[in-house]
């Protein structure tokens, strides 16, 4: 079955940076448009980021964008999320999944904090 375990997050101070990271497995994850989520308390949950299957193309909302990357390692079958000048509005537990075709399993995510 598919799983996702996501990992990287942490308490951080505005400006600060954290990478998260994600391993996929159950699926053929190479194929897919993959992307990072994010749901903060009261919120639903929102996409952040989207990388198509080989990379090419990068999708953000506009709240992050500047400040977050989107990469992938296929061979790993891991997806990355490079957080840089965080906010105290980013904070969420992050998840990530397929983009486009939402495995119903999503993982425990990784809760991210940012507060001085």
């Amino acid at each position: 079955q598919v799983q996702l375990v996501e990992s990287g997050g942490g308490l951080v101070q505005p400006g600060g940076s954290l990478r998260l990271s994600c391993v996929g497995s159950g699926f053929t994850f190479s194929i897919y448009t993959m992307g990072w989520f994010r749901q903060a308390p009261g919120k639903e949950r929102e996409l952040v980021a989207s990388i198509t299957s080989i990379g090419g193309s990068l999708d953000y909302v506009d709240s992050v964008k500047g400040r977050f990357t989107i990469s992938r390692d296929n061979a790993k079958n891991t997806l990355y999320l490079q957080m840089n000048s965080l906010k105290p509005e980013d904070t969420a537990v992050y998840y990530c999944n397929r983009r486009y075709s939402p495995a119903d399993s999503w993982g425990h995510g990784t809760q991210v904090t940012v507060s001085s």
